[in-house]
């Protein structure tokens, strides 16, 4: 067994002590932070400029939008959350869902977790529709936004023949 087994970075990896002579000094300094960097995070199973929990805290909650001749839908997934919780609002033809998802334990008693608490807001552009007969409705944790499309909006719609060959 050699000495580089027993190292956890050193693992599957060629340990060079003596440097080429072609090699670039400044490209094996870029190399080796980079390998650095990556032996850091890896232990947190969270990539430094690549983050998967930034990225999906920023789109929560999960929304669904879909579209009819005669309505919008959007649904969104709010679990652990009540109706009292969760603001919707239209306006300048954006439609907004936001509210706070508040932590059930202290942070001292926390070791760890993916769970996402704090503030959110979601943004869905949404035009043509009647803002009077907007309906919403929360059951189980799902937010549904129902948005019933103007007259105008409905005689616009032009489909379109597709011919195959």
């Amino acid at each position: 067994m050699a000495m580089t087994d027993l190292i956890p970075w050193g693992r599957g990896r060629e340990v060079t002590t003596t440097r080429n002579a072609s090699s670039n000094p400044i490209l094996d300094l870029h190399r080796e932070m980079n390998r650095l960097f990556d032996d850091v995070f890896r232990g947190f199973d969270v990539s430094p400029f690549n983050d998967r929990f930034f990225e999906r805290s920023m789109n929560w909650p999960s929304i669904e939008v879909n579209e009819t001749d005669k309505d919008v839908k959007v649904t969104a997934e709010l679990p652990g959350l009540d109706d009292k919780d969760v603001e919707v609002e239209l306006a300048n033809g954006v439609l907004s869902i936001k509210g706070e998802k508040k932590t059930e334990t202290e942070d001292k008693d926390r070791r760890f977790s993916e769970r996402y608490y704090g503030r959110f807001e979601r943004r869905i552009p949404i035009d043509d529709v009647d803002e009077d007969k907007i309906s919403a409705a929360f059951k189980n944790g799902v937010l549904t936004v129902t948005m019933p499309k103007l007259a105008e909006a409905q005689s616009k719609v032009k489909r379109i023949a597709i011919n195959g060959k």
